[in-house]
Formats: C-alpha cells, structure tokens, sequence
C-alpha cells in the first residue's frame, strides 16, 4: 500500500485516477458516433440530444451508423425506477379526477417536447394519491402547478442523496 506524509501524519494513497460519471451509462451517450433509435418507443439519439422520430434529425452525412437500443426513459419505465416522486395526501373524488387529468396533460405537453419527459404512473393508494415521473424536474413543475391549482395545501420536497438525482414531493390538502 502506497504511504504520503501530509504535515507529518502519514496517510494511505487516496485514488487519483479520474472520478467516475455520476450519471448512468445510459444517460452518458455523448460519445457515441451515428444515430441511437430506442428499440420500444422509437426515439432517435443524435448530437447529443433525443428526438421523436428520425425526420426531425438534419445531418449532411446520410451514411450514419444506426444502433438499436433502450434510451433512457424506457429502461426506467422497464425496471420501474423513477426519478420523481409527488405524495398527495388527503385528496377527495373530485380533486383526484381533476389532478388526475392536469397530470396527464401535462405530461403529454412535457413528452411532445421531449422524449424523455415522462409520467410513468399516477396511483391512488388508501391514503394517498402517488405519481410518478422519468425526470426530477418535470416533477417538480408538475408540484409547483399542482400547488398553485390547490389553492389550500402545502408542500414539502426533499431530494435524495449524491449521486442520486431522485427528488421526493408531498403536498398535503387542507381542505378536503
């Protein structure tokens, strides 16, 4: 084992070689040369950036390598990982129908702009109303819209550790 001294005090090495990327091997894909299409939903990687379909992509080299694999979204829709979490408590029939459908349009807005902004699941458990999203920022405008919409709530966010990027969001309805 390598030994430093460091104002006297002798330490082991510390690893100096580059530090691992935080993200995902599947969100890290700015290397890869051609064109990615996502095997399930058909979204097309290019220049660092995903896209519906190939027809919005313009390149003047129209001999690109085409791979085929799982972009990021739906790797976390398949092995049911998120990285947005909103707790509604205390939620009634009536507001339950109208959150349930502000989130679903809200979350095809955010899928129209892009791919990998997705709601993957809103849930009614017995004391909660629980939603779900692939993107810790689409969570967190889906809270802050839902607290402007719910006039009489309050909301807390919390987020997850380095290096994860999983933020956590409970609104609490005053008013049933």
């Amino acid at each position: 084992m390598n030994q430093i001294s460091y104002n006297g005090i002798k330490r082991s090495k510390q690893n100096t070689e580059k530090p691992i990327n935080k993200k995902g091997s599947e969100e890290s894909l700015s290397g890869s040369k051609g064109v990615i299409i996502c095997e399930i939903c058909k979204a097309a990687y290019f220049n660092k950036r995903w896209y519906h379909g190939l027809e919005k992509i313009k390149s003047e080299n129209q001999n690109l390598p085409v791979i085929f694999k799982k972009c990021p979204a739906c790797v976390m829709l398949k092995s049911k990982q998120f990285e947005g979490k909103i707790s509604i408590e205390n939620v009634s029939e009536k507001n339950e129908k109208e959150i349930t459908s502000f989130v679903s349009a809200y979350g095809r807005r955010a899928w129209e702009r892009d791919p990998m902004d997705r709601v993957i699941a809103v849930v009614k458990n017995k004391k909660e109303l629980v939603i779900t999203t692939t993107e810790n920022q689409l969570a967190l405008k889906i809270a802050r819209k839902l607290k402007q919409m719910l006039n009489k709530s309050t909301r807390d966010i919390s987020f997850s550790p380095n290096p994860s990027d999983v933020t956590y969001i409970k609104i609490k309805l005053l008013d049933k």
